[in-house]
């Protein structure tokens, strides 16, 4: 069962004008946007985003009783231009659920999960694209290193890599067991807690879905699509992500960066954005319910110009 991790947590701090216009950016299976539609007044809009077509079919169900609500089959990396094509100027707040849900780790068939057998497929978007199993049939043993290096922070990655060519030349790696299997055999120094193949795993299910460009196309685009006075409220689970929503808030909150000898006014940085609060974490109780949400961090950035 799906649990929407720092529900009331995100639409509290995402929510400052009931009669606004905001994205739920990852609409998953619907938790904050249901939230967030009590919380709004008639007058709001409310847009929706996710890869996922079972996202979709979920959204459409909402969308079918709920007239303040819209959804976009895609990326939210293309939210400047679909909110363009809906007549939206600017909206009043951008919630962001990054990763990887329960229901899609939990149904084999979707090739997320290292403990279920299944297809090695790990698209978020089922429809189009290149699978996992495609991927690792053909990238170079330089390539797979380097997305394990970089989307898994894998120490063993050459190692890794090397035994995934080779498997490959025996047979085709098309199921999420055998890739487990693979690279569980070639790490030599097993996690406690931790199965041996989660980094590896998480590296190519980001390389496969584009996440971190992805993340990073919205981040670059974000002031422009937010009123100011609106917020971005990102909630991430693996340190990656969170680094990289860190910096930019910490970035647009600093704004210019001059000597640190040169005396200059506080209106010549641009600012652009006010942190609000600190990184909130999910309360224990929430954890005890939903081990999901012991690596959630939600930041939250308000535009200010």
């Amino acid at each position: 069962m799906h649990r929407t991790v720092l529900l009331q947590e995100a639409v509290n701090a995402l929510v400052t004008r009931p009669g606004g216009c905001y994205v739920d950016g990852t609409f998953g299976r619907g938790g904050h946007s249901r939230y967030l539609l009590e919380r709004l007044d008639d007058d709001a809009r409310l847009l929706a985003v996710d890869k996922d077509p079972q996202a979709a079919a979920e959204a459409a169900r909402l969308a079918a009783e709920e007239p303040r609500f819209a959804f976009y089959h895609g990326s939210f990396a293309q939210l400047p231009q679909q909110l363009r094509r809906m007549g939206i100027d600017a909206v009043d707040g951008i919630l962001l659920d990054l990763g990887v849900s329960s229901p899609q780790l939990d149904d084999g068939e979707r090739g997320f999960s290292f403990t279920r057998d299944g297809p090695l497929d790990m698209r978020m978007d089922t429809s189009r694209g290149e699978t996992a199993a495609q991927w690792l049939s053909h990238a170079s043993p330089d390539d797979i290193t380097a997305v394990l290096r970089e989307y898994g922070e894998e120490r063993f990655a050459r190692r890794i890599a090397a035994a995934i060519v080779a498997a490959r030349q025996e047979a085709p790696i098309a199921s999420t067991g055998r890739l487990a299997a693979v690279v569980s055999a070639a790490n030599p120094q097993w996690e406690k807690h931790k199965h041996p193949a989660t980094r590896a795993f998480q590296a190519i299910r980001i390389k496969v879905n584009r996440e971190l460009d992805d993340l990073r196309e919205l981040l670059a685009g974000a002031l422009d699509m937010l009123r100011v006075g609106g917020r971005l409220v990102v909630i991430s689970f693996h340190s990656l992500e969170d680094r990289m929503v860190k910096r930019y808030m910490r970035d647009m909150a600093r704004g210019e960066q001059f000597p640190a000898a040169l005396p200059v006014p506080d209106s010549a940085l641009h600012r652009r954005m006010r942190l609000i609060g600190k990184a909130v974490r999910a309360r224990p109780q929430e954890v005890a319910d939903n081990a999901r949400a012991r690596s959630a961090i939600m930041r939250v950035a308000e535009k200010i110009s």
